[in-house]
């Protein structure tokens, strides 16, 4: 396809601009003595048309020490009493109350991350120290109570400061030019420089790990949630520099203001009596109080005080609420306050919080501070409102960077200026050198106008293209959960005749346009009426034995837990190929869409939608090299719920086109990154990628090559893949006889998603550079200046804009036995962006990874929804979960004949 011509359009602000080095050549100079987590990097890439695109970077300039303060100091922070966790802003402020009133310890100010390290540009002149060099410093935080006020005064902390190390900044530049290995003194003196860009904003504004929020952007969404403003700043080496990564983030808070009228709010309730009064019950009592807990509240009769986190609801009102007294006798929580703060409680049938030190507080009583932030799940029902505050188009993001850059307020910094840092905001985005790679051909089936076709900017159609291996049905039937006034015998015609043509066109035979109807039956459940339906199509129309190939569901709209039944008994229980549609979407359907749902149930039946040429991935198609593709993934409980177990997903290929993919998943202890279970996973998956290259391509020849996509690694992580992943995985290699000249070499790729870096097209308006929605074209890759000094790592934004600012995915290669140039590595990644079977559009991380995430995100559908594993536990409750064991014993493996097709497309 011949380039577009340059069409006008706006141009983003140039800033600084690196020159673009020769493309490809040998990679960096790296003295031999150096050491390294991943791999070296062997060279630059050179596939692709070179373009500039400007990234949300900003230059960090580290002045040279002086030799009076050529080491900067650091001292780990203990504050007593020690046995609990403090909050960080808690810490911050006993530290702000330390350094302000010992100005001859702390001057020029050291700078603290909230937890456990604190830094000084030079070492601290502490007295009265113990033998073990550890100095105790005294600090007190909160007001002074009011005069004549039964409140104590400001509470005393003691901060017990020793000094461990020093940093040489002279290790920084030694590791920007190769001659400094990736260890403990350079990971210290990132940290260091992180904590200094942050000390201010986090001293002034509501934060987490990374991110600081203000109020000067704000969206209420109800619910009692208002969202923030926010901007994330890291700094990180990149070529031989140091950049400081800044970009936008949200924050979900809570609406402050009195506590009643954020409970109310959040249960959609016009008045405390409609809340709290006959109906009010446990569930109520429940929903509400996982919502409250760990929030942190001040109260009406104790001002001065610091705020206190709930811990629990009561269900009784404060009028009947009772408590032992010190002295002995038994109170009401109304009658307490009316004796001891002289308060008559305006409604005492209103319950009360207990917060964290056992105190019982009337609701009324309770006003939410601003700026906090809600560390829970956002509810379903809101999730859209977020994604509409928190999605920018390229240049309104890039802009609300630029804006942020006051908020940073780098160049009044005390901070900085103290440790001899710079950043350079006034020259605007930076510019750097970008290159566009080719999409691979896709090869459609036979019977296709078009069989092979080349995606443009990551997309194509299915418009007169047949499957390139269609499946075939031997029975469908329709189960109906929707009630018969909203989804009628019309629209069930409607459907059935659409998918039944649709399934024609793209060559899936056997969909008949008659099909097995089983209306809505309330009295029965999900799975009774699944049972039913196949019960009867096996007796009238499959001889008594076979259950149809394929049921679809018809569901109403919220109906989670009827998916979940409908996938566990599909599955897990029957090994049957079940598809979901909504009621009101498959009403409506055109074409296009129930062509969509075909790209899924052929899957599903075992067919192959289409394939990249063997000519454009000769890595993976290499016939003397049999290849298998990994991805791996883990995902974690929801923050607070504690006790629940993580799951783990590996997928890999099966044949030699690398587009038919299988699944293994397993429980695993809560919040452990490293899969346990990896060395039984990958042996079922080598296992069945020989049996079906025996069966169904007549190739006996084992894997030669192994390539390991890993999703969801910190950077923190990589040297424990290395140290735990690899050894399983090359332990099940042996398992099965691969060993010695045998034995598969293997490639390991972490592919990281959770990262700020952010590409915006030099000339949005340049169809050659930008796509309609204002990103960079699908298929650019960076990997020069803001990429790793000395390890072989790139950028990759592999699928189109959609909406918002594309995210590019970045890989970062551990281990590489097959010896991969970065061209031909680039190049298979992003091949493996268009094999994701539910699209026709590439996606932005490799689909065995892709899939991987989805196998963990629906762990959910392998209980079965009539047992009694449980997933949430109400906060405050004295409900223990089952154990990791409980867990691992109902969690379901699928059905054999379901295991080996891609059922969870």
């Amino acid at each position: 396809m011949p380039p577009r011509p340059p069409q006008a359009g706006p141009r983003i602000q140039p800033g600084p601009r690196i020159q673009p080095a020769p493309r490809g050549g040998p990679g960096p100079q790296i003295l031999q003595h150096v050491t390294t987590i991943g791999v070296r990097r062997p060279a630059w890439g050179a596939s692709g048309r070179a373009v500039n695109v400007h990234t949300n970077h900003f230059e960090s300039l580290l002045t040279a020490p002086s030799p009076a303060s050529s080491r900067d100091s650091v001292h780990p922070v203990v504050i007593a009493p020690a046995d609990k966790v403090l909050p960080a802003r808690l810490n911050l402020d006993i530290i702000k109350q330390l350094q302000d009133t010992r100005t001859d310890v702390f001057t020029p100010k050291a700078v603290y991350d909230g937890r456990k390290n604190m830094f000084a540009v030079k070492e601290l002149p502490l007295k009265n120290r113990d033998d073990k060099g550890q100095a105790s410093e005294e600090a007190k935080t909160g007001n002074p109570p009011p005069q004549g006020s039964k409140s104590k005064g400001p509470k005393e902390y003691r901060v017990r400061l020793t000094k461990v190390a020093e940093i040489n900044p002279e290790v920084l530049h030694g590791f920007l030019q190769g001659r400094q290995s990736h260890d403990n003194p350079v990971l210290t003196a990132i940290t260091a420089l992180n904590v200094v860009i942050r000390m201010l904003p986090i001293s002034k504004y509501p934060f987490n790990v990374r991110s600081f929020f203000t109020n000067h952007e704000t969206k209420d969404i109800g619910g009692g949630i208002v969202l923030w403003r926010g901007y994330f700043q890291s700094i990180r080496p990149g070529g031989n520099r140091m950049w400081i990564n800044i970009d936008i983030s949200t924050g979900t808070m809570y609406k402050s203001g009195p506590l009643i009228d954020l409970c109310l709010e959040h249960m959609g309730k016009p008045s405390p009596k409609e809340l709290f009064g006959n109906r009010w019950g446990e569930k109520d009592r429940q929903k509400l109080q996982r919502f409250l807990s760990g929030l942190r509240i001040v109260t009406r009769h104790t001002p001065g005080q610091n705020a206190r986190a709930i811990k629990r609801l009561t269900l009784e009102p404060a009028s009947q609420l009772s408590f032992k007294t010190k002295e002995g006798p038994s109170m009401n929580v109304a009658t307490y306050f009316r004796n001891t703060y002289r308060r008559n409680l305006d409604q005492p049938q209103l319950p009360c919080v207990e917060v964290g030190s056992g105190a019982l507080i009337p609701l009324e009583l309770c006003v939410v501070p601003p700026g906090q932030i809600m560390r829970k799940t956002v509810p379903p029902e809101k999730t859209k409102d977020v994604l509409l505050f928190s999605t920018q188009k390229p240049l309104a993001r890039l802009q609300s960077i630029k804006n942020g850059l006051e908020v940073f307020e780098y160049d009044r910094s005390e901070y900085l200026r103290s440790f001899g840092m710079q950043v350079n905001t006034g020259s605007g985005a930076l510019s750097i050198p970008a290159r566009i790679l080719e999409p691979p051909n896709l090869k459609y089936g036979r019977g296709s106008r078009q069989p092979n076709i080349k995606p443009d900017n990551g997309a194509w159609n299915m418009r007169d293209k047949r499957f390139y291996k269609p499946a075939g049905v031997t029975g469908w039937i329709i189960v109906i959960f929707e009630r018969p006034n909203r989804f009628g015998e019309q629209a069930c015609s409607y459907v059935a005749k659409s998918l039944s043509d649709a399934c024609a066109a793209v060559g899936i035979a056997g969909v008949d346009p008659n099909p097995i109807i089983t209306p809505f039956n309330a009295q029965n459940s999900v799975r009774q009426q699944l049972v039913s339906a196949g019960s009867y199509w096996k007796d009238n129309f499959g001889g008594g034995k076979n259950l149809p190939t394929l049921i679809v569901a018809i569901l109403p709209e919220g109906a989670g837990d009827m998916y979940t039944a409908i996938k566990h008994f599909g599955d897990c229980q029957a090994g049957v190929a079940t598809q979901c549609l909504k009621a009101m979407k498959c009403a409506r359907g055109n074409s296009q869409y129930f062509a969509n749902v075909c790209l899924k149930i052929n899957v599903k039946l075992g067919g192959i939608n289409c394939v990249p040429l063997a000519q454009d991935i000769p890595v993976l198609t290499d016939p003397t090299n049999p290849t298998i593709v990994l991805g791996a993934d883990v995902i974690h409980p929801a923050p607070g719920s504690e006790g629940r177990p993580s799951y783990t997903a590996l997928v890999g290929n099966v044949d030699s086109e690398n587009s038919k993919f299988v699944a293994k998943s397993a429980v695993q202890e809560s919040r452990v990154e490293m899969i346990q279970d990896l060395q039984m996973m990958t042996r079922s998956i080598i296992e069945m990628f020989q049996r079906y290259r025996r069966l169904f391509e007549d190739k006996k020849q084992p894997p030669k090559k192994v390539i390991f996509f890993r999703d969801g690694v910190s950077e923190g992580q990589f040297k424990t893949v290395l140290t735990e992943e690899v050894p399983k995985i090359r332990a099940a290699f042996l398992d099965i006889g691969l060993k010695g000249p045998m034995t598969p070499k293997l490639t390991v790729v972490v592919v990281g998603k959770r990262h700020h870096v952010r590409f915006f097209p030099t000339n949005p308006g340049n169809r050659n550079e930008a796509d309609q929605s204002g990103n960079c074209r699908a298929g650019t890759v960076v990997d020069r200046e803001i990429s790793h000094p000395t390890e072989f790592d790139f950028y990759l934004q592999s699928h189109a804009g959609l909406l918002g600012t594309s995210r590019p995915a970045h890989y970062n290669v551990l281990l590489d036995e097959n010896n991969f140039t970065p061209d031909s590595l680039q190049q298979l990644s992003f091949a493996l962006c268009h094999v994701y079977a539910r699209s026709t559009r590439s996606v932005s991380i490799p689909a065995p990874v892709y899939y991987a995430d989805i196998v963990c995100s629906r762990a959910k559908n392998h209980f079965d929804p009539a047992g009694s594993i449980e997933f949430e536990t109400p906060p405050g409750t004295d409900i223990r979960p089952p154990s990791i064991e409980a867990y691992k014993k109902a969690y379901k493996e699928p059905h054999p004949t379901t295991s080996t097709a891609m059922y969870f497309s």
